[in-house]
């Protein structure tokens, strides 16, 4: 059977993810169907340099998104307040049924921890600690991902094997030894271990090539349909959505109020 992930998005599609993101209430998912809900979200960083309002944004369960935005559209704002890292002053931020607006600041790290795994554009790994050391590094303050894990060496084992590494590539040595692209995909597995339930990816194949990005993405998303995970990734390509369940155009859900940089 025809793959029609594989083909272009077209007109249709992203015109039905802007009606899904936005559309009439009689429309709306139920709660527990979304991993992200946001309503009426209002945020200005200090000195009023940059403001995003979102009137809605939702990601359901199960479901992979991707993001569209150029820079300073306010795609590294968003991702902070569905990470719970800012909070908005006005609307709310609802990730896997809990309103994060209700968690004091430590409460909301200790939530993200367990439920979203991050992949940073710039990987962030430890980098004199091996590979195999980096992918383990959240389930210290993930216990929810730590109890999914009956044995967590194997199955950073496992999560490294099924990007493409080897064991002696990520057991020994320092990771600031191994090449971007393996760098790369030992920050994938640290995102995924112990099973997240949301997955959230902060423009991961800029660096790459097309063809890289596409053996790249089809890995990731391989591994994440597996878990059963939500995934939202921001980028400014595209055509990176063809690999993806949906495109919203970051336009098309969110106003900025002010001149800057997200």
């Amino acid at each position: 059977m025809e793959d029609t992930r594989d083909a272009a998005p077209s007109a249709d599609r992203l015109s039905a993810s802007r009606l899904s993101a936005s559309g009439p209430s009689a429309d709306r998912p139920a709660a527990g169907e979304l991993a992200i809900d946001l309503a009426d979200v209002m945020f200005d960083w200090p000195a009023g340099r940059f403001g995003l309002s979102v009137d809605a944004f939702r990601v359901r369960r199960g479901e992979s998104v991707l993001l569209v935005g150029q820079s300073g559209s306010g795609k590294s704002t968003l991702l902070s307040l569905i990470c719970g890292i800012n909070v908005p002053a006005a609307g709310t931020v609802c990730v896997e049924g809990t309103d994060l607006g209700t968690l004091s600041g430590s409460r909301r790290d200790r939530f993200r921890a367990d439920t979203i795994g991050i992949i940073f554009q710039m990987f962030n790994l430890l980098p004199y600690a091996s590979g195999l050391d980096n992918v383990l590094v959240p389930l210290r303050f993930a216990p929810a991902r730590r109890r999914r894990c009956a044995d967590a060496r194997a199955e950073a084992l496992r999560l490294t094997a099924a990007l493409g590494l080897t064991q002696a590539q990520v057991a020994y040595g320092p990771a600031s030894a191994l090449s971007v692209g393996q760098q790369q995909r030992v920050a994938v597995a640290r995102a995924l271990i112990g099973r997240p339930p949301i997955l959230i990816a902060d423009e991961p194949t800029s660096a790459l090539d097309t063809r890289a990005q596409d053996g790249f993405l089809e890995l990731v998303l391989d591994q994440v349909h597996q878990a059963g995970m939500s995934v939202l990734m921001v980028s400014h390509d595209e055509g990176l959505g063809r690999r993806f369940d949906r495109v919203v155009r970051l336009c098309d859900i969110a106003r900025v109020r002010s001149a800057g940089a997200a």
